[in-house]
């Protein structure tokens, strides 16, 4: 069974899931949300908070850039949350996504690096072409 998703893989399904983690964020979160990615404080490029794409919740997304950016804290230091954040991260590669993890560790203790990446990454990469049509997902 196929299922279709418009705009860059946009999950409606997930929606009301995003809003409650949006209202429940992680302190990580919040900062590099407040200190760097809201009202187009990195590079001018706007960023989305906890955004249904595909089958997931990405924490933030620049759909002009199809950047999604992931912090990642204790729970992802298990081996078995490794592989499920891999097969996640080959998956949105699949459809055209860079993914960026950064630790809450390096959010507080380190935001002007956290900035650097972010912001050479965005330097070294041209903007994606605009989305055509629907992507299609299988499973």
């Amino acid at each position: 069974m196929a299922k279709y998703f418009n705009h860059l893989g946009y999950n409606k399904d997930l929606k009301e899931i995003a809003r409650k983690l949006r209202n429940d964020s992680t302190p990580a979160e919040i900062r590099l949300w407040v200190k760097l990615l809201r009202a187009k404080q990195m590079k001018g490029y706007q960023f989305l908070r906890q955004r249904p794409v595909l089958n997931y919740i990405a924490d933030f997304m620049c759909k002009e850039l199809r950047l999604i950016i992931e912090v990642d804290g204790e729970s992802h230091e298990h081996e078995h949350q490794w592989y499920k954040d891999e097969l996640r991260q080959k998956e949105l590669e699949k459809y055209g996504f860079t993914i960026l993890r950064f630790w809450d560790e390096d959010i507080f203790n380190d935001l002007e690096n956290v900035s650097r990446v972010i912001e050479h990454w965005i330097d070294c990469h041209p903007l994606a072409p605009p989305s055509k049509g629907e992507l299609q997902f299988s499973r």
